[in-house]
């Protein structure tokens, strides 16, 4: 696993140094599940290194041998966050072609809840402006990855089109994600949604689909 130090704030701090040792390994995967656990609970500005180490079962001084500050730490699961973007889609994108449009709206769906699903990451994009870049980055990728998804799917959709489609899906489910968590919705919410998103995708992709066989049956009739 590497360790990542990437910076979001003009502040200079020793690197994160990834382990070696196998047990070294294990133990900086424990803090970093503790790490989610509490900042996904607590928030950015009120969890402490003292509350990880503690969930994490790790001396604080091996905690910050690790990593040095709280920040190091944020920026470690942020940034394995927009990696793992291109790994599940690479994974799901391989299967696409084969998928009829509500096994893809499920799929989807599916893949994208997780995402917002696993709250310390979404919770540090959204701690204020130290976060922006990151937070941006991490949108815009998953916004392309979603328009290509969408284009593999159907290679004769409009790039705009797929950019477009890519958006609504992407806001729908954020907000969704963020009302199952807040609230005790009940489960026919998600079905609901899940059907909501089949017959828009149906729509969109059904429809260029239409538009290009009917091209092609024309380009036919020149001929």
């Amino acid at each position: 696993m590497s360790i990542h130090s990437h910076k979001s704030r003009p502040k200079t701090f020793r690197a994160v140094q990834a382990p070696q040792r196998a047990n070294g390994r294990l133990r900086v995967a424990a803090i970093l599940e503790a790490a989610a656990a509490v900042l996904a609970e607590q928030g950015y500005e009120a969890a402490t290194m003292a509350e990880i180490a503690s969930r994490s079962g790790t001396q604080i001084g091996s905690l910050y041998r690790f990593f040095p500050n709280k920040e190091s730490l944020a920026d470690t699961i942020v940034v394995s966050a927009r990696e793992n973007v291109d790994t599940v889609f690479d994974q799901f994108d391989a299967g696409v072609p084969a998928l009829s449009i509500p096994a893809l709206a499920d799929g989807l769906l599916v893949l994208l809840l997780e995402f917002f699903g696993r709250l310390a990451s979404m919770r540090l994009l959204e701690a204020g402006r130290d976060w922006s870049v990151k937070r941006e980055e991490f949108r815009s990728a998953l916004l392309r990855r979603i328009a290509r998804t969408f284009m593999i799917y159907n290679p004769k959709l409009a790039k705009k089109c797929a950019g477009d489609m890519a958006v609504v899906i992407l806001v729908n489910t954020k907000a969704v994600a963020t009302q199952l968590k807040m609230t005790d919705s009940p489960p026919r919410v998600l079905d609901e949604f899940r059907d909501m998103t089949r017959l828009y995708l149906q729509n969109r992709l059904g429809a260029s689909s239409r538009r290009s066989s009917a091209s092609k049956r024309k380009r036919s009739e020149r001929t």
